[in-house]
């Protein structure tokens, strides 16, 4: 995702000195709103998967993190389902939630990699600032939802552009 986040915002950016440019905004005009919901809800649906199935209690700040994630699925559900107008609101809503959301993300993740007793963490009951995956030296749970959230504010600033 993350590679997908640097193509879509340097095409937008440098339009004209990037190649395929164009075929990157055209491909993100026709299939950005589908991945964008795809990609939601297999985050909302693995959060789930990984709090009640598996056992991992969400710490306070994946709770916030949720909040922004969650009602993207129904807004951008309906973003598809409805005409034209709806898809710009739509896409209004969901830049607001992912940014919200990215910085929660962006938070975590920093607390979760900086020296412990560097930010305040907010738990009280399970630690915010307790590693479950760290892949690749930096890859942890509030990394891939910065990287979810970074899309989509990237996806959802090309599609806004283009309607």
């Amino acid at each position: 995702m993350q590679l997908v986040t640097a193509a879509v915002l340097a095409a937008y950016i440098f339009p004209k000195t990037l190649p395929s440019a164009e075929t990157i905004t055209a491909l993100v005009g026709r299939w950005g709103m589908m991945c964008a919901f795809i990609l939601s809800l297999a985050s909302a649906i693995m959060t789930l998967i990984y709090s009640d199935i598996l056992g991992f209690e969400p710490c306070p700040l994946c709770w916030w993190q949720r909040i922004f994630l969650y009602p993207q699925v129904v807004i951008l559900g309906m973003a598809l389902w409805k005409p034209f107008q709806y898809k710009v609101a739509a896409l209004d809503f969901s830049i607001v939630l992912s940014v919200c959301g990215a910085g929660f993300a962006l938070y975590h993740h920093l607390l979760q990699v900086m020296p412990s007793g560097s930010l305040p963490c907010p738990a009280t009951g399970p630690s915010c600032a307790q590693l479950t995956i760290f892949e690749f030296g930096y890859v942890t749970f509030p990394m891939m939802a910065l990287a979810l959230f970074a899309l989509n504010i990237v996806v959802f600033i090309v599609l806004r552009s283009r309607s």
